[in-house]
């Protein structure tokens, strides 16, 4: 058994916790001089709880747009839809609030901005290719430069990796798009966001 180890979370530059989420959120946007915030969260949170709405109102005219449509396991077309939406509201940050295919679904559409990606087919371009060393890596590609914030409310702990797990629904394969820039920059940790959460999810 494993009883010594390291961790290095990268790009990651904080982890917040301990006051409301909403307030946490805009506090970030505007320690990011953020202007147009574009929220990426749970269907069921927007349309069921004030989770989202308290974000919103928190965020005043910061807010730039929201996408709330992810199925699970992050289908292309999604993410696509998402980066349309991200890229017409001039995204200069994504906060996410949901569960790993929300998160993943933001750290893919940052790749999209960044590679002006705008079609499910077109993110071949962005799969990993294996280095000299046999490791899977990012390919040549621009690194994403709008940042994420991510309030998770189940615990894949996507929010703490640079991966991104998203289907192909042509194969029905989820692909795993890496760059050490899609990491969430910060994460905000409110246990109180997931208490609408089903036990079983």
């Amino acid at each position: 058994m494993l009883h010594s180890g390291r961790v290095v979370f990268g790009e990651m530059e904080v982890v917040v916790f301990g006051r409301p989420a909403a307030e946490m959120v805009a506090e970030e946007a505007g320690r990011r001089q953020a202007e147009r915030v574009f929220l990426m969260a749970s269907g069921t949170l927007n349309r069921t709880t004030e989770e989202i709405a308290k974000v919103r109102r928190a965020l005043g005219n910061r807010f730039a747009g929201l996408f709330d449509r992810m199925p699970p396991h992050t289908p292309r077309r999604a993410v696509i839809e998402a980066a349309v939406m991200a890229r017409e509201a001039g995204a200069d940050l994504i906060v996410t609030i949901g569960g790993g295919s929300v998160t993943d679904g933001a750290k893919a559409v940052q790749l999209c901005l960044a590679n002006d990606i705008r079609a499910a087919e077109a993110l071949d371009q962005i799969r990993p290719v294996k280095g000299p060393d046999g490791v899977l890596g990012p390919p040549p590609c621009n690194a994403p430069s709008v940042a994420q914030v991510a309030v998770p409310t189940t615990l894949s702990a996507g929010e703490f990796s640079a991966i991104a797990g998203v289907t192909d629904e042509r194969t029905r394969v989820k692909e795993l798009f890496r760059h050490p820039r899609i990491i969430p920059r910060a994460v905000v940790l409110d246990p109180a966001v997931t208490v609408h959460t089903p036990e079983w999810l």
